[in-house]
């Protein structure tokens, strides 16, 4: 005798294609992983999505976005892409790129002041379809505007991010996915998933990111900083390390040595 399937388990049968809320959406599209293996099993199609609007929130502009984006733009690179920025607020440092394993050769920096500007090269680039990831800083995007962004994305095959201040998060986009990038003093970046298709995710990644340049010059006490700001947290200091303290003597070492 066979069981009657459920309501549910027939509407699934019925349509494969269906998504539910409560689990993470498969991408119809193409993806290229984020370099971090964390984030990928978190987003849906396991990477960075193509031919849609990807939006990195930070604190600080133009610091938190290279950290977060810098392992997928370097296979972009690697793989012949072009890499646009659009207006960032700082000038992009060549020899920082270069740490991250990120041609010049394959890097444009676009200067466009006024927001109009900012709007206009970034929909043209969109419907060029000639990059492989465009980067684009829009902090006074308008509601309507992301729409339209959204819109030419689709048409675009790389990879495009919408840099955006943190207040942002509280206004609508229409960015499928939008990401809020923290830094945190151990060298890690925090990184919140404030919209995907899928489930809602409570808890931060907490992502290692040491910068390239500054990784060989670490001791072991600067590559957790936060233990020297704390004294209270047990210290691990290696055996060989200058300045380690002597161990505690025994009693009887102790009166032999009196």
């Amino acid at each position: 005798m066979t069981t009657p399937a459920t309501p549910s388990l027939r509407v699934a049968t019925a349509l494969p294609n269906l998504w539910r809320g409560s689990e993470l959406g498969c991408q119809q599209v193409a993806t290229r992983s984020t370099g971090w293996s964390a984030l990928d099993r978190e987003l849906p199609g396991g990477g960075w999505p193509c031919r849609t609007l990807t939006e990195v929130l930070a604190p600080q502009p133009a610091i938190m976005e290279w950290r977060l984006l810098s392992p997928a733009l370097r296979q972009v690179a690697a793989d012949g892409g072009q890499i646009v920025a659009v207006a960032p607020p700082r000038q992009p440092y060549l020899p920082g790129l270069r740490l991250e394993g990120l041609d010049e050769r394959r890097f444009v920096w676009i200067q466009a002041e006024a927001p109009a500007q900012r709007l206009w090269v970034t929909e043209q680039l969109l419907k060029s379809n000639a990059c492989g990831a465009v980067l684009a800083w829009l902090p006074q995007a308008r509601p309507e505007q992301l729409r339209r962004l959204q819109c030419c994305a689709q048409s675009c095959d790389g990879l495009v991010f919408l840099c955006r201040p943190e207040p942002a998060r509280h206004a609508s986009s229409a960015a499928p996915l939008r990401l809020l990038a923290t830094p945190r003093p151990d060298w890690e970046l925090e990184v919140r998933i404030l919209k995907r298709r899928g489930p809602t995710l409570d808890l931060p990644l907490m992502l290692p990111s040491r910068p390239a340049g500054l990784a060989p010059l670490l001791t072991p006490r600067l590559q957790y900083p936060s233990r020297l700001l704390r004294p209270d947290l047990p210290q691990e200091v290696p055996s060989h390390a200058v300045g380690r303290p002597a161990p505690a003597l025994l009693p009887r070492q102790a009166s032999a040595i009196q």
